[in-house]
């Protein structure tokens, strides 16, 4: 049966004044729990602060607005790492990871954070679980407070002030003049990179460019074990069609701009035609054919791959596969003439994944 890949937007989960929590549904947006994936979207105001908590999925983070800090406590580390985000930052936050956001109050833009993750090991496939350490849904609420007290050391009754002293849940906004740790520069080095700032990938000129997230330039991708990019494209420029060839699921996170999307599957149906914009997120499944061409505003988009390397094939410019067929193969498959074999391999010899418009 056919599966819906409709590009989706999320929906509200919870929030108050210091921000809310958005999250897609593999309801609305069924190739989420095909695949295993979560996606999930923090908006904190001024002065909000996402408290304390860790997940069930590993996930990339990415800071699509505004400036911030997060606190990421690795497992068994003895101090939380304090790292100053903004706008661009990836981050890659494997399991047991404790983290916590905040967006300082003399900020008037919001600080926007994209989560997508692997939640194959999750509570719920196509969705990520949150374990919140504090505030009124917290891990201690659950805890009878003889059990609290006896892990924290205290009396009782200081047990249950304690767990009970923080009424929000998730999402907060911190008093005025309450203050957080400041960021350690040193503790950004291997836990961020800006991709706005990176040094390109690809760079085509009236085309697109491309930062690609992996191993070497983001270690805890390895742990985290998937890749990521993000690619920006021009007016009325295209994506080359092309498709993962280490059996990868494609996320893709439509940062800013609009256009158009196609994907082929099986027995060379279109399974899905539609136009995208900002703010919408969709999945292309294992082995499918992509392609996307962007309208006058050009296009910008942040992907996630479900493997930390990931090795992509493509069917249009200098490195598609056809340019690698030899021209008896290719006239044959074609069933065509030399004359026109020699024309279709004369095209895109300098283009390479991105086409800007003749």
């Amino acid at each position: 049966m056919a599966v819906d890949l409709t590009p989706r937007q999320p929906t509200k989960a919870y929030g108050g004044d210091g921000g809310a929590y958005y999250e897609w549904s593999p309801a609305e947006l069924p190739m989420l729990g095909v695949a295993s994936i979560g996606a999930a979207k923090l908006s904190l105001a001024a002065g909000g602060m996402s408290l304390p908590s860790y997940s069930d999925s590993a996930k990339v983070a990415y800071v699509l607005q505004g400036k911030g800090t997060v606190g990421i406590v690795l497992p068994e580390a003895t101090k939380e790492k304090v790292v100053a985000v903004k706008e661009g930052d990836a981050l890659a936050l494997p399991f047991g990871v404790g983290t916590w956001w905040h967006n300082t109050a003399d900020l008037a833009t919001e600080l926007v954070v994209l989560f997508l993750g692997d939640t194959s090991k999750g509570h719920r496939p196509g969705q990520f679980t949150n374990f919140q350490l504090t505030g009124s849904s917290g891990i201690f609420t659950g805890f009878s407070t003889e059990f609290v007290g006896r892990a924290w050391d205290l009396k009782q009754d200081d047990a249950a002030k304690l767990v009970s002293s923080q009424p929000a849940s998730g999402i907060v906004k911190l008093a005025a003049g309450q203050k957080l740790p400041e960021p350690v520069p040193e503790d950004r080095k291997d836990m961020a990179l800006n991709c706005l700032e990176a040094k390109l990938d690809v760079d085509i000129p009236n085309g697109g460019r491309v930062v690609v997230l992996n191993t070497a330039n983001l270690p805890l991708v390895k742990e985290v074990g998937l890749g990521a990019d993000l690619v920006r494209i021009d007016a009325h420029s295209m994506c080359s069609p092309g498709f993962s060839c280490d059996s990868a699921y494609q996320v893709t996170y439509i940062v800013r701009g609009s256009g158009r999307v196609q994907v082929v599957g099986p027995d060379g149906k279109r399974v899905l035609e539609t136009r995208i914009e900002g703010g919408s997120l969709f999945i292309v499944p294992r082995f499918h054919v992509v392609s996307k061409i962007a309208d006058a505003s050009g296009m910008e988009w942040f992907s996630i791959i479900t493997t930390p390397n990931p090795i992509f094939s493509h069917l249009a410019g200098k490195t598609s596969v056809w340019k690698a067929i030899s021209p008896e193969v290719l006239e044959a498959s074609f069933n065509t003439t030399p004359e026109m074999e020699k024309l279709f391999r004369s095209k895109r010899l300098d283009s390479e994944i991105f086409f800007a418009p003749n």
